[in-house]
């Protein structure tokens, strides 16, 4: 079973948001994403400062099986991107959850958070 964080929520599209006091969140994969993707070869991370709308694409992961965009889970403008994940891109296999994050983003509008998916709506959702 992956292992699901109740700290966080997360987009059917397997993006997890993790929130922070000042209305920026960290964004990256799940830990079911990371295992169905396999040994994860690149990460392309949008560009600090680009805006995104819910559902927009922005970016790829690709691995040894197969090449998958990312989701923006919610609104907002890039504050940050993990550009660690150029030269160690294995980091979203290894930490997904942690040092695997792939970009910060300053929310457009916090409600959209409340409108992703909890822990236990997540787990059914990938069970």
């Amino acid at each position: 079973m992956s292992e699901i964080p109740a700290d966080r929520r997360y987009a059917k599209s397997h993006e997890w948001v993790l929130n922070s006091e000042d209305g920026v969140v960290t964004v990256g994969i799940s830990d079911y994403a990371q295992e169905s993707l396999g040994d994860i070869t690149y990460v392309e991370v949008p560009g600090v400062g680009d805006t995104l709308s819910a559902g927009d694409v922005f970016g790829v992961v690709e691995s040894v099986k197969a090449a998958s965009d990312l989701y923006a889970p919610v609104a907002g403008e890039v504050v940050a991107v993990n550009e660690a994940l150029d030269a160690a891109p294995e980091t979203v296999n290894q930490s997904p959850y942690g040092d695997g994050w792939i970009m910060k983003l300053k929310v457009s509008d916090p409600t959209e958070i409340d409108a992703l998916l909890d822990d236990a709506a997540y787990a059914a959702e990938v069970a």
